[in-house]
């Protein structure tokens, strides 16, 4: 399959200590794919080398077919990227500081500065110094500027930060909109997992540097996620009743007084049935299905205990 970006064993080490290891990811053009990692997994680390920010101390990168270079500034008009957090010069409006970027890209698109403000709803503040706005509004006038020169490839470094939940449903909406409506495939960072699953195409998990997986998210959609949430008082005793009495195996204890069941083997009655007649008192019993928020943090930790 052709791959609009790809990573080939990313490695980024620092002063002796790596920063990230053998990272491959594949990303398909006209996709939105979701980055995830905790904070210091790794995630903005690949996002400057994908951007020619930092050069990778081992590995490749490849963007439209081509191995990123330092001298590779014909790919690099080709995308739009927020790494980190924007910065403009404060003393110009919102206005001219796209209008700055339109001429350092060699972008004359008549009315394009306007189109991008209107879509961020900064069309009211464009007169403005960059310096007046709010964190939200200068994360919004980033976004406004990587989208500015209608990019094939938008790279989107935490792009929510600052923003209420309004306008997270904002940007959330307008990357559906480019993704579908203009093709544009976008790669977005996040450790919001409620955001990244209601758009991405395709996630990658980072974690400790690592690359941990990377799959669709109709194939976690097909998984089976769902499980049985049983809230009792005396989660010792009723872990002995599912073992011992109903012979189950696949269940955890996530939390005081709450067991999560894996095995689809007894129905809730039967479950029900068994804790009651060895005086289990049962607070909740019930049919779950997991996130990817659950799916996320189960990965993750996963990782952790072996590190």
């Amino acid at each position: 399959m052709q791959y609009i970006l790809q990573t080939n064993h990313l490695t980024k080490a620092i002063g002796g200590r790596e920063l990230v290891k053998d990272v491959n990811l594949h990303i398909k053009k006209g996709e939105i794919y979701g980055f995830l990692g905790p904070n210091g997994a790794g995630k903005t680390t690949v996002m400057k080398m994908i951007t020619n920010l930092w050069k990778p101390t081992g590995g490749t990168v490849e963007i439209f077919g081509e191995t990123l270079t330092p001298q590779s500034y014909e790919v690099l008009k080709r995308m739009g990227s927020i790494i980190e957090f924007p910065t403009f010069y404060d003393h110009m409006t919102g206005y001219e500081n796209l209008k700055l970027h339109c001429e350092y890209m060699g972008y004359y698109n008549h009315g394009s500065i306007e189109n991008a403000l209107d879509m961020l709803g900064l069309t009211d503040a464009a007169s403005r110094p960059a310096k007046s706005y709010s964190l939200g509004m200068k994360e919004r006038l980033g976004i406004a500027r990587a989208i500015l020169c209608k990019p094939e490839l938008l790279i989107l470094d935490e792009p929510t930060n600052g923003l209420d939940p309004a306008g997270m449903k904002q940007i959330r909406d307008l990357l559906k909109m480019l993704c579908t409506e203009y093709g544009i495939t976008i790669m977005i960072s996040s450790h919001i997992l409620s955001e990244i699953e209601s758009i991405a195409d395709t996630i990658g998990v980072i974690n400790h540097g690592t690359m941990m997986k990377e799959i669709g998210m109709k194939e976690i959609a097909q998984m089976s996620l769902s499980y049985i949430e049983l809230a009792v008082l005396n989660t010792k005793k009723a872990a002995f009743v599912l073992s011992e009495k109903l012979g189950l195996a696949n269940f955890k204890i996530v939390e005081d007084g709450k067991i999560r069941i894996y095995d689809n083997s007894v129905s809730t009655q039967e479950m029900s049935k068994a804790l009651a007649l060895n005086d289990v008192e049962v607070i909740a019993l019930g049919k779950k299905a997991e996130t990817l928020e659950d799916y996320f943090l189960k990965m993750t930790a996963e990782v952790g205990k072996s590190c």
